[in-house]
């Protein structure tokens, strides 16, 4: 099986223009840079799999159905031109919960009660296993990923799908790394968060890590 896991391109979330009017996770889109960053890295991706005879006549592109893993992936498919495009909710961010859309540095100072149990289980069980108020641990988010798995082998065995472009968020491309290889939480914890439209290749049962920075 060959996968790309593909981090959504810079969005309004990652420069800060949601918080003033704090836009819900899933409505954020791309910055007009970070349609830039897809449609570059979507060329750049096509040539790759030239290079290396990746077959994508029968290709299928998975995504998160929030606003800028759609745009990254349409910005992309203009050089993959991939007919077979799905979504599964499984794909989605970390839930933020109480701290959606709000900068870090304001966590504390608008919820001191949460912020504080939020420290105290980051501090006792540590950030794989702590659960934002309202909202998940990376913990939470492998095991629902690890639910999308199964669509994939059951696609994989009737179908013979076993070429695949996964768009994603960054906490969910490091624990569908973590599920599929059986890494461990202390290697989360020690993996960083993918830039904006890094791409990871997984070749068989080989993580080749990322291929483009």
């Amino acid at each position: 099986m060959h996968i790309f896991l593909i981090r959504h391109g810079e969005s309004i979330g990652n420069v800060g223009e949601n918080y003033e009017k704090r836009i819900p996770d899933h409505l954020i889109s791309l910055t007009e840079h970070g349609k830039e960053q897809a449609r570059e890295n979507g060329e750049w991706l096509l040539n790759y799999c030239k290079e290396n005879n990746v077959d994508l006549s029968k290709a299928r592109i998975w995504r998160s159905p929030y606003l800028r893993t759609r745009q990254t992936s349409e910005e992309f498919n203009k050089s993959l031109n991939i007919k077979d495009i799905r979504e599964d909710i499984t794909l989605v961010e970390q839930q933020f919960g109480l701290f959606d859309s709000l900068p870090d540095e304001e966590w504390e100072r608008k919820y001191p009660d949460e912020y504080a149990e939020y420290e105290r289980q980051t501090s006792n069980y540590g950030k794989f296993y702590a659960r934002l108020p309202l909202g998940e641990s990376p913990f939470d988010v492998a095991i629902r990923v690890h639910q999308f798995m199964g669509t994939i082998h059951r696609d994989f065995q009737k179908h013979g799908v076993d070429t695949l472009f996964i768009f994603t968020h960054g906490t969910t491309l490091r624990t569908f790394l973590l599920r599929w290889f059986h890494y461990s939480p202390e290697w989360y914890h020690e993996e960083k968060n993918p830039q904006n439209c890094w791409i990871r290749e997984i070749r068989e049962d080989l993580d080749m890590g990322y291929i483009n920075k």
